[in-house]
């Protein structure tokens, strides 16, 4: 089925531009600290994020964009079964390696690092939406809906925790679980799932000393602030900082030397010291517009696969965007995961680039 003058979505692309552009100022300006702290690290830093993220990643935008998106639902489970093995390398010695007590990357050379649960986000959603499409008026049964889902979503739940990541894992479920409802699952399955996370969460806090840190330190952010109190507290007085308009481009105090990972997590806390209240809300704006004019283009596609696809990935980015700026102003425990399109990441920007241009060409099929 083609789409009127089948050409992507102008709008979109605009909003994915607009993303990119301002994602790079804003982390060209955090960068400033790292520079100042860690000179050497800077220019891989900023190696990884123009060329891999930005350069690469607008190169597969573009090629993905024009690759008709049925054909991923044909391949799916052959990159789901490829992202699970690369993911799995980062437990080969050879191979992986471990930093701040993860095993989360892959040394490709020596030259960069490359984080494969990036790669496993999309394959996931890709699987979970051919699944759900091929299930589809099956997922009121246990046996073809909430079972096979389960088991699914599980495999990457297991390497995820293995390396560990949970943060990731909170994402990929939580898109998944929104992709299993739009599709039609009842709501005696989702009060299962929602469950079964509670029970899961419980099971963490008592085997992963780390996770009951951050809600301790959460729920008393002022009972060690020299400590695990420390990040929260510096970005807090950042996004205090700027006020109404901020203190101007490059001009953050709390990215010299007080907030850590100024490029990684808390870019948004530097981005509200350096542009105020209004060029926080400006970010919001962007996200909220990607957002909706993703679901637009779901709403439109062809076919199931085509929608739930595109819910699939939406969720992914906006979930993961509201995660890392809630955690920032102290709503929700901090967690670790970076800002989509603005957070230092490589491997993150091409995969999302990517993701994009499967969007788009959903797009372009639009009824």
């Amino acid at each position: 089925m083609r789409g009127v003058g089948n050409k992507i979505d102008r709008p979109l692309l605009i909003i994915i531009a607009l993303l990119v552009f301002v994602g790079f100022f804003l982390f060209s300006s955090a960068s400033l600290g790292l520079l100042a702290r860690e000179g050497a690290r800077f220019s891989s830093v900023a190696f990884s994020q123009l060329v891999l993220g930005i350069g690469l990643g607008s190169v597969a935008l573009f090629i993905v964009s024009r690759i008709h998106y049925r054909f991923l639902k044909q391949y799916s489970i052959y990159f789901f079964i490829f992202a699970l093995i690369l993911t799995l390398l980062v437990f080969v010695p050879s191979f992986g390696f471990s930093s701040g007590g993860a095993t989360r990357w892959i040394s490709l050379f020596g030259l960069v690092s490359i984080q494969p649960a990036e790669i496993l986000k999309i394959a996931t959603i890709l699987y979970l939406a051919t699944y759900l499409a091929n299930m589809r008026g099956k997922l009121s049964s246990f046996k073809t809906g909430l079972i096979p889902f389960a088991l699914i979503l599980l495999v990457p739940a297991i390497v995820l925790l293995l390396q560990p990541d949970t943060s990731t894992l909170v994402v990929i479920a939580a898109a998944a679980v929104g992709m299993f409802f739009a599709a039609g699952a009842k709501w005696r399955d989702i009060g299962i799932l929602i469950l079964v996370a509670i029970l899961a969460l419980g099971v963490l806090v008592t085997a992963r000393p780390y996770v009951l840190d951050r809600i301790t330190t959460f729920m008393h952010p002022a009972q060690d602030q020299l400590g695990s109190g420390y990040q929260i507290k510096q970005s807090l007085i950042a996004v205090g900082s700027g006020k109404i308009a901020g203190r101007g481009f490059g001009q953050s105090v709390q990215k010299f030397g007080y907030l850590p990972e100024p490029t990684g997590d808390s870019v948004f806390a530097v981005a509200a010291e350096e542009f105020g209240f209004i060029g926080a809300v400006l970010i919001l704006g962007l996200f909220v517009a990607l957002v909706i004019r993703a679901l637009w283009v779901a709403v439109r596609a062809p076919d199931y696969f085509g929608g739930l696809v595109v819910i699939g990935l939406t969720l992914l980015i906006s979930t993961q965007a509201l995660i890392n700026i809630a955690s920032m102003l102290g709503v929700i425990p901090l967690t670790g995961l970076p800002l989509p399109f603005i957070s230092h990441g490589g491997t993150a920007m091409l995969v999302m680039l990517a993701s994009m241009g499967v969007i788009l060409n959903v797009s372009k099929y639009a009824k």
